[in-house]
């Protein structure tokens, strides 16, 4: 995108070069420059409705330290099923995410500053579909930029601050 600003700009520039000195002889003043194209916005992702593109994820969380987090669940959305045992609330919340525009599975970005607290061994791994496109990644809780990533998806992970 920046390429073709440039890009635009110097082609500009050189179709002004060209042309003024003619413009000037005829009738003694400089042509108004060309206005440049603006760049357009990039487009907002458009939430998928319940019922167009279910999410099917697989979820396996391991050193929470509670029998009951650690495991492997299935998440089904549209409807709401699996063996997560929260399935109507963790779709709930991606829904809600998605609904703001927001992607609850984007790593933490690398030039984040991040607190240096420990939130204790507990890491997930989430593989499936989600919004029709595929899912891989992983949750941990080794910083404050990764607990607060882990807890923004809950219910759909367990709570084990």
């Amino acid at each position: 995108m920046l390429r073709r600003l440039a890009l635009t700009a110097l082609v500009s520039l050189a179709a002004l070069s060209a042309v003024a000195p003619a413009a000037t002889a005829d009738s003694g003043t400089l042509p108004l420059p060309l206005p440049l194209p603006l760049p357009r916005p990039l487009p907002l992702p458009v939430p998928v409705l319940q019922g167009e593109a279910p999410a099917r994820l697989t979820i396996t969380v391991s050193g929470a330290g509670n029998a009951a987090a650690d495991g492997t669940f299935e998440l089904r959305c549209a409807p709401a099923g699996g063996s997560h045992p929260v399935a109507e609330q963790a779709c709930g919340r991606l829904d809600e995410l998605a609904g703001e525009g927001k992607d609850p599975f984007a790593p933490v970005p690398g030039d984040a500053l991040c607190t240096l607290q420990h939130g204790g061994p507990a890491t997930a791994r989430i593989t499936g579909t989600w919004q029709g496109r595929h899912i891989d990644t992983v949750f941990s809780r080794t910083d404050g930029c990764e607990i607060s990533r882990w807890n923004s998806l809950g219910p759909v992970l367990p709570n084990v601050g």
